[in-house]
């Protein structure tokens, strides 16, 4: 996850009436009128913090004729928790930015589910049910990508069929496992220290 993503994070959670949102939305989905009445606010206030909580993937929104509905986004929840700490708390990065080597047995295992999943001139034959080797053939496709280029959604969604005609499920398990970072239809890789590394996967 991008450093200013998790800077906006704990900007938005900066106001008392926005934390008081989350720990009612933590109860279940609700409208922003009910959520006016609870916190004794205005349709209008709530709408304005809901923007802030939303923009940092905090909230869901959908439309049910008149009413809006809220609710928590808990994907992100958690991705917030962990990132922070990971910033604190991993290894120092050389100045050659190399990430730690993996064991031989991750080696191996990585080396081989490449063969399995990768033709000869590294199209992606499907996608793997399990979420380890799944994970290990994500990470080689993430690592073509430009770091610290912006991507719009066709270029990354062109970007993806050169490898795999399915790009739409591709592009949300970038997101989902944390490689690419996305905001307002752009997306950007995320540094590699900050993937989820499938090597502790069981």
């Amino acid at each position: 996850m991008q450093l200013d993503k998790i800077v906006n994070y704990h900007k938005a959670l900066a106001d008392p009436t926005r934390i008081r949102m989350l720990i009612l939305l933590a109860e279940g989905e609700m409208t922003g009128q009910l959520l006016a009445e609870k916190l004794c606010l205005s349709p209008a206030t709530i709408t304005h913090h809901a923007a802030k909580l939303r923009a940092v993937s905090l909230i869901h929104e959908r439309r049910d004729k008149n009413a809006i509905f809220f609710s928590l986004d808990h994907y992100f929840l958690r991705q917030y928790e962990g990132s922070l700490q990971a910033i604190l708390t991993q290894p120092a990065i050389k100045e050659t930015k190399e990430i730690e080597p993996m064991d031989e047995k991750n080696e191996r295992l990585k080396q081989s589910v490449l063969r399995n999943f990768i033709t000869a001139d590294g199209k992606l034959k499907h996608i793997p049910a399990q979420l380890k080797k799944k994970r290990i053939v994500l990470e080689h496709l993430a690592q073509k990508l430009e770091e610290g280029r912006s991507y719009t959604e066709k270029e990354l969604n062109a970007f993806i069929k050169q490898f795999h005609p399915d790009f739409a499920t591709i592009r949300r398990e970038f997101i989902m496992h944390a490689y690419l970072y996305r905001e307002q239809e752009v997306y950007e890789r995320n540094p590699q220290e900050m993937w989820e590394r499938w090597e502790t996967l069981s």
